[in-house]
């Protein structure tokens, strides 16, 4: 996608020194454009855990550039000494988000290719190679992703009359920023906007941390995509008045059965939508599955974050021309940081992957991924 004219993933090599990685640190949005550049896996660990990098799939690829990163610094001297230095670095970084589920995938798709290879001195260009062939898999299927939800859209518009919008609403930030590029929830958007189909975007603002203010609105801004922003609890207002014709939201783990983990504050939404009659999509890569998982609610683990990011709200200090924080509970005042929730697969009409729309159930998705399923069963 691109900011000011120029295009840009979210995660990149350095020109200066391939075996360095650059991202955008989203910490600073929407107010500064701050790129960091890592060396180190814990640099990487630390930008996941610190969200200087958010989002399913780009928490997966930057995961993935870890394990590279930690490949160039491992021991060759014996397969013991690779082992635990690598077995320590994948530990550490899955430990860093517990939710998304495409970090320990990406995670565990680099250690498996690498003990394929016996040759210890050959291994870090073959974790290199994979990192770059993770973060491609992760564009690729989001670009997919976004042409099957454009049909949907298209469908939707074909209803409209004198050029009216199709006004679609989505939570928190499932766009390029949370992704490679493209993004999942924003992808048919994008896709859509591109076709020369009029859309309009509410945003959710997204407490505690305003992903949706601050990097939805600020990508689809970039991007020239007509968007509002609203607060979280205006979603069920704006589609009990008719404003919504769609719902596409994000999502960071999805079991075999379609139950869906995403930003706290999706679930409300989607009982909204429910009760409004509003098709409620979820879009995802299908590395964002989680083939071992049935019941989401139950087995799905839920992040729950400082309590200072309730209590505390970032923003732009005008007087001091400085981003800020301000405090806006009581001292004293114990706050719970729940990072998820699940929406039940009921509530969900569909899932938009890179390989078609399918129900959200166990035979909806088998009809898409059936290998899968066979490879469980055997």
């Amino acid at each position: 996608m691109k900011v000011n004219g120029v295009s840009y993933r979210t995660i990149w090599r350095s020109e200066a020194d391939p075996n360095q990685i650059q991202i955008i640190d989203q910490r600073a949005l929407p107010w500064q454009w701050e790129i960091l550049t890592l060396t180190t896996w814990e640099a990487a660990r630390d930008a996941i855990r610190d969200m200087a990098v958010r989002g399913a799939g780009l928490i997966g690829a930057t995961a993935g550039y870890g394990m590279s990163l930690a490949a160039n610094a491992a021991p060759v001297s014996s397969m013991e000494a690779w082992d635990h230095w690598m077995s320590a670095a994948a530990q550490g970084l899955k430990e860093a988000r517990p939710t998304a589920v495409n970090l320990a995938w990406a995670v565990d798709r680099q250690m498996s290719l690498l003990r394929t290879e016996h040759e210890l001195n050959s291994r870090a260009s073959l974790a290199a190679k994979e990192a770059d062939q993770i973060a491609d898999d992760d564009a690729a299927c989001c670009q997919q992703l976004g042409q099957h939800g454009l049909e949907l859209i298209r469908s939707l518009a074909e209803k409209k009359t004198d050029g009216e919008p199709v006004r679609i609403l989505t939570h928190c930030n499932a766009g390029w920023l949370a992704f490679v590029d493209f993004g999942s929830a924003t992808a048919p958007i994008y896709a859509a906007h591109d076709a020369g189909i009029p859309v309009e975007v509410w945003i959710e603002e997204t407490r505690p941390r305003n992903q949706g203010a601050a990097l939805t609105a600020w990508e689809l801004g970039k991007h020239g995509v007509p968007h509002q922003i609203i607060v979280d609890n205006a979603g069920g207002h704006v589609m009990q008045h008719g404003w919504v014709d769609l719902v596409i939201t994000g999502t960071d783990r999805v079991t075999r059965t379609g139950d869906v983990a995403n930003k706290i504050g999706t679930y409300k939404t989607a009982l909204a939508a429910r009760d409004n009659q509003v098709p409620f999509y979820v879009a995802l890569p299908s590395s964002t599955f989680d083939w071992d998982l049935v019941d989401g609610v139950r087995e799905i683990p839920i992040e729950e974050r400082d309590e200072s990011e309730v209590s505390m709200i970032q923003g732009w200090d005008s007087i001091h021309q400085t981003p800020g924080q301000l405090r806006v509970a009581p001292e004293g005042s114990r706050c719970r940081n729940f990072g998820f929730d699940v929406t039940p697969a009921r509530l969900v009409d569909g899932l938009i992957t890179e390989r078609g729309i399918c129900e959200a159930s166990e035979s909806g998705i088998a009809s898409l991924f059936s290998e899968n399923f066979e490879n469980k069963e055997n």
